[in-house]
């Protein structure tokens, strides 16, 4: 009789036990429709406020108001009822300006990634995509000149140096979103436009901090592989004399030159035993990589193969990928920091 009770008892417990665990499920948000035919001003908002009519005023009161007392109510009350915002007047009309032939397959990521950032604002939205066969002059002034027949609010442009620069020469008074571009690798700006493209120049400034010499760059011959190998030379042998790295020995009293070996890679080469077997001259120095994914683990793989002792192996941004664990030994990426 007694274990029953407990038995009982212990069920009672359970069945009303409550966990206080909070869900990370959002609270869906109300949105208020303004059905009224008649305008509403700041006399008629008053009015709703003061007869207690909190839904007919936050119908009205759907943009910020210029008197400070209307506008804190509006607020407050957004806050309490959870009252999500939205553009009452019209959608926002977003322009994707896509090279196709020059993005490939990115052409779809990249509107997989504007479509996606979109749905999380919460806002009505219309995109739409202009795609241009190539990135001359006259190729993106026809294209601008229908995107602002059609009313676009923001234009996305995921262009190469090239097209970008074209932009900037046609002066469209646009908002203009690159994400492909720094906005220090090019000439001239404008208010409208916003660059979101990875600054290589203030990684590398970083990463050649921990370089030692020699200092042997691997770079594709990409315009952008040729452009980063000679700034990191050029940086690496300043801050060599900023900071008196020719230094003389104490043994010997010979002064100790400091040396930048740089190699431009092909992009069908997959042996680098040219210029990684039994090479003396770099042995022990820093390798700094501007190749893609793929090359890099050829190319790190191949330092640890013959035996070069690499001091460390640095990168920036082109090699932050997962990839580079599954391509490479750990041996192969012990000394490596990636910007």
């Amino acid at each position: 009789m007694k274990k029953t009770i407990v038995l009982l008892h212990c069920l009672f417990i359970f069945v009303v036990a409550q966990s206080y665990l909070v869900s990370d499920i959002p609270l869906p948000k109300s949105y208020v429709m303004d059905i009224d035919p008649y305008e509403c001003n700041e006399p008629c908002l008053q009015e709703f406020l003061l007869r207690g009519e909190i839904f007919s005023f936050m119908a009205h009161a759907n943009h910020k108001l210029l008197d400070e007392t209307l506008n804190e109510a509006r607020l407050v009350n957004a806050a309490v009822l959870n009252i999500g915002h939205y553009l009452s007047t019209r959608q926002f009309q977003v322009a994707l300006l896509l090279p196709y032939k020059k993005l490939g397959k990115y052409s779809t990521s990249t509107t997989n990634a504007v479509f996606a950032y979109l749905i999380s604002k919460n806002t009505p939205f219309v995109m739409k995509s202009y795609k241009i066969e190539d990135e001359n002059l006259s190729t993106i002034q026809h294209a601008l000149k229908k995107i602002d027949g059609d009313n676009v609010d923001l234009i996305i442009a995921p262009l190469t140096q090239k097209g970008v620069q074209n932009v900037i020469n046609l002066e469209p008074d646009k908002s203009i979103y690159f994400p492909t571009i720094n906005k220090d690798s090019l000439a001239g700006c404008s208010k409208h436009f916003v660059f979101g493209g990875i600054d290589y120049y203030a990684q590398s400034d970083l990463l050649l901090q921990e370089a030692v010499s020699p200092l042997v760059i691997f770079s594709g011959q990409s315009r952008t592989g040729k452009q980063l190998a000679i700034y990191q030379e050029q940086h690496f042998l300043q801050e060599m004399e900023q900071s008196k790295l020719q230094t003389t020995s104490l043994e010997n009293n010979e002064t100790v030159e400091k040396k930048v070996y740089k190699y431009f890679i092909s992009p069908h080469a997959t042996n680098m035993q040219h210029y990684l077997k039994e090479n003396e001259e770099i042995v022990e120095g820093s390798f700094f990589i501007n190749t893609p994914i793929i090359k890099s683990g050829m190319i790190m793989s191949q330092i640890t193969l013959y035996d070069v002792n690499a001091t460390n192996i640095l990168s920036t941004q082109i090699n932050y990928s997962p990839l580079i664990l599954s391509m490479t030994q750990y041996k192969d990426r012990e000394h490596m920091l990636i910007a």
